[in-house]
């Protein structure tokens, strides 16, 4: 039976939750692992596509953030770079660089929990929600993504204060993230329209799915 409108948000709700606390799970393993407590998941519906944490200590490259690892991983398991199904889920705000390979893959909704106003794609500059992108570019970049802000960002902050209390202390006086100031704030942001274009049209008739 076909669930109605509340029913589904409610779904969905449940959903975002567990994934989200599987998330700040994950970013706890990648402290143990050497890394920063940084994490990410891509799914489509309750289907988890990639698990990822950061690999930038092991690789020793600042380009392996999380979000990076799981968009390119999701890319091959599923043969595609269209992953406009999916969900990404952070347990820290997608930063600038990580913000446009979303876009470019298209990814419908972004979960995080803890906010980062310097260095954030959404908190500070707004790549997750320029639908300017989307308009210049439809053959490119994907409609702006729903995003949800602040959801289990109590738990994902516990993460890192148990990691390292000085180096939370600090981050958190310099205010390079931002705290939540209750369980229940949590924002949430609709996705945009989904736009053609005619340069993506004739791309997909030569079997391709952007301009790269």
């Amino acid at each position: 039976m076909r669930k109605n409108g509340h029913d589904a948000v409610k779904a969905q709700a449940a959903i975002d939750a567990a994934m989200m606390r599987r998330c700040v799970q994950l970013s706890a393993e990648a402290a143990k692992a050497g890394e920063f407590p940084f994490a990410a998941l891509i799914c489509d519906g309750e289907k988890v596509i990639v698990e990822a944490i950061n690999h930038a200590a092991r690789e020793a490259d600042v380009t392996r953030h999380a979000e990076l690892v799981a968009v390119s991983e999701a890319q091959r398991i599923l043969g595609t770079k269209d992953l406009s199904r999916c969900t990404l889920y952070s347990n820290v705000e997608p930063c600038v660089m990580c913000s446009f390979p979303i876009r470019e893959t298209r990814i419908a909704r972004v979960v995080f929990a803890i906010a980062s106003p310097f260095m954030g794609g959404f908190s500070r500059w707004n790549v997750l929600r320029d639908d300017a992108l989307a308009e210049r570019m439809p053959e490119a970049f994907g409609p702006v993504p729903e995003v949800i802000a602040g959801l289990g960002s109590q738990e994902a902050e516990t993460v890192w204060r148990r990691w390292n209390p000085l180096i939370w202390t600090i981050i958190r006086r310099r205010g390079c993230f931002r705290p939540s100031p209750s369980p229940d704030a949590v924002a949430r942001h609709p996705g945009g329209p989904v736009r053609g274009g005619l340069l993506r049209k004739l791309f997909m008739m030569h079997g391709g799915r952007g301009i790269r």
